[in-house]
């Protein structure tokens, strides 16, 4: 897995696998590239300081007594 960000366009972009790419699909900031088997191979953020920001200020007022807060499994 690859991540790099762009500071000049503000994207993220989240490289899961060399593969080609064959169809995309959007979904409001992000957009997933899948392979044509529909497996995915990119994950793009637009905005991506705006997105995280936004996020992550979701997550600190949902809990805001918490020290540690884990997303994910």
């Amino acid at each position: 897995m690859k991540i790099r960000y762009d500071g000049e366009g503000d994207t993220l972009d989240i490289l899961l696998k060399e593969a080609g790419i064959h169809h995309a699909e959007e979904y409001g900031q992000i957009i997933i590239n899948y392979t044509k088997d529909n497996q995915p191979v990119e994950i793009e953020i637009l905005n991506a300081s705006k997105f995280f920001g936004e996020f992550l200020t979701g997550i600190m007022r949902a809990k805001p007594k918490a020290k540690l807060i884990e997303v994910g499994s």
